[in-house]
């Protein structure tokens, strides 16, 4: 069926059969296991893609010489942060392998006095059972902020049916992250901890909206509600407020910075899961797979782009980490399959996905593309 168009952007009709394969030797590249449907992929005779092919093995000097920047900048930031207030840092903890990581590395490494900080919301039973194993074995202090469940059920649902035309996770994920982002920048900056660590890993968020570092002028100058949203008419300007705003503070407020202490840091995924499940962090080696402690909801947001675009949205973020070495290319040979196979099935995991839908009151004809590139980024914080 072909696709409709709307506001200008072609909307798939997710009525349409479901057509995705599981990867084969010739389906995927041989390298990296970025699927041929990626956009650019362009796999030659030899099962190579083209981001392979252009690929240069080794350090990039002009790459190590900024991370290593950063790696001085984080130990200023660190003993700046010292004593300056109730905490040195605020760590973002979401139940992850990196956030769990983190928070060892400040709390026992770094020997800072931290506090752990949780928004509650759509984590999964497994994120939470490593969380309240992590906190009680480092013995930090840990705030847990509960918001109006109703809130999200009713933005997750506005926007899978407005998706903009890169899909769901990009749509739902750049709304989503900048609320608990800015409810860290709320906390921290109201209890005067000059430091907020989050566990991004390299390439995450996308380079354009961070690196290493929120920037000034997004934290202390940028109203970081999503235009889409306050033109939808759909949400109160007092629900609207949750989104980061700094010009709700009085004159003179000093903001934390915003730092991605992995940004700067070697990684390796597969030593970061082998850490966490070693130091106890994890109560199985399993649950430090990002597979097993990813949101529910995202489960739903991979099937709505598996449909509309053949291929797991995630597969070119751990294609390029295998790529670069950061990852095991044999586990994801095997997982990265199994994961779509579990989308498309329902099954499993999987099952997630239909938790979701019955959750937000959806039908799979009601997942749709319907706005244009960047309805929804606020000026200053969107990707390129």
């Amino acid at each position: 069926m072909a696709p409709q168009v709307r506001d200008g952007v072609r909307s798939h009709d997710l009525t349409a059969s479901f057509n995705v394969q599981r990867p084969s030797s010739v389906s995927r590249c041989k390298r990296c296991l970025l699927p041929s449907s990626v956009p650019g992929a362009d796999l030659d005779r030899g099962g190579v893609c083209a981001f392979c092919r252009n690929y240069r093995p080794g350090i990039d000097p002009a790459g190590e010489e900024v991370r290593a920047r950063w790696r001085n900048d984080l130990e200023r930031a660190f003993q700046a942060a010292r004593g300056k207030g109730p905490y040195d840092a605020l760590v973002c903890l979401s139940g992850g392998k990196d956030s769990l990581d983190l928070l060892h590395r400040a709390k026992i490494d770094y020997r800072l006095n931290v506090l752990a900080f949780t928004t509650d919301v759509n984590l999964p039973r497994v994120a939470w059972s490593s969380i309240h194993l992590a906190v009680r074995k480092l013995g930090v202090d840990h705030l847990v902020y509960r918001p109006a469940d109703d809130f999200y059920r009713r933005i997750f649902r506005y926007l899978l049916r407005n998706q903009e035309e890169r899909g769901a996770v990009y749509t739902v994920s750049y709304v989503y992250a900048p609320l608990f982002e800015g409810d860290a920048l709320a906390v921290a900056t109201e209890r005067g901890i000059p430091l907020i660590l989050a566990g991004y890993s390299p390439g995450q968020p996308e380079p354009e909206r961070m690196e290493y570092e929120f920037s000034r002028k997004l934290i202390c100058e940028t109203d970081w509600t999503p235009p889409g949203l306050r033109e939808s008419g759909e949400f109160t300007a007092a629900e609207l407020a949750r989104f980061w705003n700094p010009h709700r503070f009085p004159a003179g407020t000093q903001f934390p910075r915003y730092l991605a202490p992995f940004h700067a840091w070697d990684y390796d995924q597969e030593e970061v899961m082998r850490r966490v499940h070693e130091l106890g962090l994890v109560a199985r080696r399993a649950h430090a797979s990002p597979v097993h402690s990813n949101y529910p909801i995202n489960w739903l947001l991979m099937y709505s782009d598996l449909r509309h675009f053949g291929y797991n949205p995630y597969a070119p973020e751990f294609a390029a980490l295998i790529r670069s070495g950061k990852a095991n290319r044999l586990y994801w040979w095997f997982m990265a399959p199994f994961v779509d196979f579990m989308i498309r099935r329902k099954v499993l995991l999987g099952r997630h996905t239909t938790d979701q839908m019955r959750w937000l009151g959806l039908q799979e004809d009601e997942l749709r593309i319907t706005r244009r590139r960047g309805a929804y980024d606020p000026p200053g914080l969107a990707p390129a």
